[in-house]
């Protein structure tokens, strides 16, 4: 398994460093060797692969960064006689096809599955003894408090996937932290003791389940003019919200333009507060002024991704 679509994750120029990026969204272009294309899988923008760098010309073009399309390469140098089926959100776009590959694994016709995370939960093959987790900490470095969490749950859901009938199984992990309690538990299966680590530091730091999260998020063509209403929620929200509940931001999202739009957030978290309701009415009607009518507003109770 490996979490990462596409050949390789960004393309770089070795003589200035330039990134291809996508023009409408604050993130690299993915290579994707099938279609020969650079494509974002936020907006859908695709260009040709460059062959010289835009900004100085040079031809010192490197790929870094691998994706399923690069690892099925290389597991096809490595095991020529190996019949080898990959399953990510490229191959899997026609009805049905999705089910296909499954069944087609399911009865022997390949040797070896590689995917993305959708091979990890609810599969069945008795006969699968090994099963591999390529950069199994990528996850690991997101600003979201659950990425622990979500890091253990998948490692665990794909190690599920070897030795489930009467064969023995073995499950092997690349990670360049090996020592993350994420991963040593994962390694252990020891659930108990990643959820009494996991709620130590929630506690500590405040988040769910010890108290309620709410993310607020404001999106504009304009910076200027998303950061300025961004502050005017803030200013709704001190003078509604008591004391006890915390305000962290406003901060540009970890990608902080998609789509030609640029996005800031705004978290709340809090325990009681009788005047919440109230308050965030008077954030919404923002939205209903007619100076604001480019501007996009949501409110998430619980919010489940921070990207």
């Amino acid at each position: 398994m490996l979490n990462r679509r596409g050949y390789s994750s960004f393309v770089m120029c070795r003589e200035c460093g330039t990134v291809d990026s996508c023009p409408n969204c604050d993130i690299s272009l993915t290579l994707h060797m099938d279609t020969k294309t650079m494509n974002c899988h936020y907006c859908g923008f695709s260009k040709g692969i460059p062959h010289v760098c835009p900004n100085c010309q040079s031809r010192s073009i490197r790929y870094y960064g691998t994706g399923t399309q690069k690892a099925y390469d290389e597991l096809a140098e490595l095991f020529p006689q190996a019949r080898i089926l990959r399953m990510d959100v490229d191959t899997t776009r026609k009805k049905g096809s999705h089910q296909a590959l499954l069944d087609q694994f399911g009865r022997g016709e390949a040797d070896i599955l590689l995917g993305t995370q959708m091979i990890a939960k609810g599969l069945d093959f008795p006969n699968v003894t090994l099963v591999g987790v390529l950069n199994a900490d990528t996850a690991l470095n997101l600003p979201d408090f659950r990425s622990s969490e979500r890091t253990f749950q998948l490692l665990t859901q794909v190690a599920g996937r070897a030795g489930r009938a009467e064969k023995a199984g073995q499950v092997l992990i690349q990670s360049y932290n090996p020592e993350h309690y994420a991963i040593r538990f994962a390694k252990e299966q020891d659930y108990e003791g990643f959820y009494a680590y996991e709620m130590s530091i929630r506690r500590q730091l405040g988040y769910p389940p010890y108290y309620f999260t709410i993310g607020i998020t404001l999106s504009h063509k304009k910076e200027e003019e998303v950061v300025k209403r961004a502050y005017e929620v803030m200013g709704i929200l001190r003078s509604g919200l008591s004391e006890t509940s915390k305000i962290l931001g406003p901060t540009p999202k970890p990608i902080a333009r998609t789509h030609n739009l640029y996005h800031y957030q705004i978290l709340i978290k809090y325990r009681l507060e009788d005047e919440l309701g109230q308050t965030l009415n008077r954030v919404l009607a923002l939205t209903q002024e007619r100076e604001n009518s480019e501007l996009r507003l949501s409110i998430d109770h619980e919010p489940q991704q921070f990207l």
